[in-house]
């Protein structure tokens, strides 16, 4: 069943006529979308084409959803968010104009869409003067900084969750080579996430971690696990022009042996967090914070994409709903970012 709010309702704490006298009454507060109160800029490389590049993060009115602005064109084009704007996934995941892979993109855009869904913003217009988001530290720390300094504001209209009805399931290859990542039914949103690496440096780290998005504990428990890269990689990348921002001060650099960054890690498990991290950011380009449970192994941006594609192509397989009384969503959806 589908839930839905009366196209009526003016506010968060309306009131509706009722019963003898037409005493008023204080309606529940509905499940509000999410913008940001004010603009932020960031500045910094693209981790792959090493080119400096200017963020400009705006408030964006409700059902905008993420919309990003190549604004360094003659003429400025918009990139809206979604599924099938998803046009290439080797190494990050990249969206274009209509998907089309010869338009206008933007790149490695999923730490920036996982610090969105961390705080449960769902309306923003980012303006960039370039192809590639920038780096920053690696993880998604600074942009949760960024989008927090801006602060959140509520919007007048219901924030549309799609639940899962059904389970869907991507699996790639056999054996050694099996990755998979599935969705399940879940009143809340989960995601699970197991690695295999056969390396020492990454197998003596917690290797499977489940997180819960309505933990409240996204901005410690996820946002800061950077990225990794192994140097056995590095010639291979920057032949196909990747990796050319890259440096320790921006990714976990890792030899055949050990990690190489003088501070080490930021959790014992900061690999298999960085992975989940990803996908929640991968996820975010439905549009609509989910309610279900996500688990893989081994799956990367292609997969999640296959995955989220396989979802929308069965109608049967979900539902968008919103909430007109808070206190009805699953526990601590309703929190995820507090309104400054």
């Amino acid at each position: 069943m589908v839930e839905t709010l009366t196209a009526t309702r003016q506010a968060w704490w309306g009131t509706r006529l009722h019963g003898p006298g037409h005493e008023a009454h204080k309606l529940p507060p509905m499940l509000q979308q999410r913008t940001l109160k004010a603009m932020t800029r960031a500045v910094g490389v693209g981790v792959h084409g090493g080119q400096r590049v200017e963020l400009t993060l705006r408030p964006a009115p409700p059902d905008t959803g993420t919309v990003f602005r190549r604004v360094d064109l003659p003429t400025a084009v918009d990139i809206h968010v979604d599924v099938h704007a998803v046009c290439d996934t080797g190494m990050a995941t990249t969206v274009s104009a209509g998907g089309d892979p010869g338009a206008p993109k933007v790149r490695t855009i999923e730490h920036l869409l996982s610090a969105c869904a961390g705080l449960g913003l769902d309306n923003v217009i980012i303006d960039i003067t370039g192809e590639e988001v920038p780096i920053l530290d690696g993880s998604a720390a600074s942009f949760v900084f960024l989008l927090q300094s801006a602060g959140i504001a509520l919007q007048d209209a219901p924030k549309r969750f799609l639940r899962v009805l059904k389970p869907i399931e991507i699996r790639d290859g056999a054996g050694p080579t099996l990755k998979w990542a599935r969705l399940e039914p879940f009143e809340g949103y989960t995601l699970g996430f197991e690695i295999e690496f056969d390396h020492p440096a990454v197998s003596q780290t917690g290797q499977r971690f489940e997180f819960d998005m309505g933990s409240g504990q996204y901005k410690h428990e996820i946002a800061r696990a950077r990225t990794f890269g192994f140097t056995r990689d590095v010639e291979m990348m920057r032949s196909r022009g990747l990796g050319l921002g890259g440096s320790m001060d921006n990714v976990i650099v890792v030899d055949d042996y050990k990690v190489l960054n003088s501070g080490g890690l930021r959790y014992d498990d900061e690999f298999v967090k960085h992975k989940i991290l990803d996908a929640i950011g991968d996820m975010q380009v439905l549009g609509h914070p989910l309610l279900a449970a996500y688990t893989a192994f081994k799956s990367g941006h292609a997969l999640n994409n296959r995955l989220l594609r396989e979802l929308l192509a069965d109608p049967s397989a979900y539902e968008i709903v919103t909430f007109e009384d808070a206190s009805q969503a699953p526990a601590g959806l309703a929190a995820l970012a507090p309104a400054w």
